[in-house]
């Protein structure tokens, strides 16, 4: 699968009917982003589960804004529409490999289950 470019037409659109997203917030600017993007490429590839994503920061500020990028690049991971992981830096092959791989493992009715047993010791 083709890597998507988001913007604010096609962002919740995205995360809403795809399962499992990933998305590179980065800038054309970044040489660490320049850097990883032939690895986020050629990974894509080999993950035809996973809906690939790349959100330009420089031209979609608000969507940045929103999730609190402060340093890219940062991958973040989406599973059902919940964050299961967000982290600036570009990662090598092998262990962005690994991390997609532990994601997909991941047991999302437990994750929601914890998510509401944390939700109600913070009411």
């Amino acid at each position: 699968m083709a890597v998507v470019e988001l913007d604010t037409a096609n962002f919740e659109q995205t995360i809403q009917d795809n399962d499992f997203v990933i998305v590179d917030f980065w800038a054309p600017w970044c040489g660490p982003c320049r850097s990883f993007a032939p690895v986020y490429e050629k990974v894509s590839e080999d993950f035809p589960n996973i809906v690939f994503a790349k959100l330009n920061t420089e031209e979609q500020q608000a969507i940045a804004g929103h999730f609190q990028i402060r340093s890219i690049p940062t991958l973040m991971i989406f599973r059902e529409q919940i964050i299961i992981f967000s982290q600036a830096g570009a990662l090598p092959e092998g262990g962005f490999r690994d991390l997609l791989a532990k994601a997909g493992e991941l047991d999302m009715d437990d994750v929601r289950r914890q998510i509401a047993e944390q939700s109600n010791a913070q009411a």
